[in-house]
């Protein structure tokens, strides 16, 4: 199976690259499979409805992954609770709206489980990621298996990594939005990068406007964060499996005329 998973994408310079480059990476790649972090789509911060359905119905996006700031923007719980192609971290606590992985059917008779999970260290509050994907492996089955581990800590998704090695065909890395050079097929056959890297504007502090980010650290009160708008790049990784096994993991990476 040939799968594309996008990092995050932040605001409009973000929205406007995957817009731009996936219908040409569809082609060019061959693409059978696109999972994409949505979770700064919005402003930077969250997703809406209205962009969910756009990659959905408009761009043929298969699921929408998040984590931290799942919930951020303003009515969007609702369509959690009905879209189960829009993922939160699964292992938020019981009761929290949504879901946090999702098993979809490819035209050619694959099956695909995607599971979305949050890190705990420096994060907000959530359940054991471990423990949270044993259970979801121990009951759910399907031809190939991708993770998104959402984690601010790079040893905590690299643990991730090994602990899930030759279990599932995939384990990607998204949240600090900084792209790392680790991508690789790990011994028992699962591919795996730190983190898959931004798909938004690099002028900036991990999305945002220079200046408000700096005044975070510099001042007492910081100003209010802005998305940036300079040197937007767009990306991902590009798997390729066989069987339940990656056979191999390429980054992408484009960038606007």
């Amino acid at each position: 199976m040939r799968i594309l998973v996008l990092g995050d994408v932040v605001g409009e310079p973000g929205r406007r690259l995957v817009e731009a480059h996936l219908p040409v990476l569809r082609r060019e790649l061959d693409l059978e499979f696109v999972i994409i972090n949505g979770e700064n789509a919005a402003h930077g911060h969250g997703i809406s409805e209205r962009i969910a359905r756009q990659w959905f119905e408009e761009l043929g996006v298969h699921v929408i992954t998040t984590g931290n700031h799942a919930f951020d923007v303003k009515d969007i719980v609702p369509y959690f609770q009905v879209e189960s192609r829009l993922l939160r971290p699964a292992n938020h606590p019981p009761g929290t709206p949504g879901q946090g992985y999702v098993k979809l059917h490819t035209p050619g008779g694959q099956e695909v489980l995607v599971i979305n999970l949050m890190g705990r260290v420096e994060m907000p509050i959530c359940d054991d990621p471990f423990r949270c994907v044993d259970g979801i492996l121990a009951k759910e089955r399907a031809d190939v298996v991708v993770v998104d581990m959402h984690a601010e800590a790079t040893s905590e998704a690299q643990a991730m990594g090994w602990y899930l090695d030759g279990r599932v065909a995939a384990v990607v890395g998204t949240h600090t939005h900084v792209p790392t050079l680790d991508a690789k097929i790990l011994p028992g056959g699962t591919a795996y990068v730190t983190d898959i890297g931004m798909t938004g504007p690099y002028d900036g502090v991990i999305g945002m406007k220079k200046e408000a980010s700096l005044s975070r650290f510099l001042r007492v009160k910081g100003e209010r964060w802005e998305v940036a708008e300079g040197d937007p790049q767009l990306h991902g990784v590009f798997i390729v499996t066989e069987g339940r096994k990656a056979v191999s993991i390429q980054r992408i990476l484009k960038t606007l005329p």
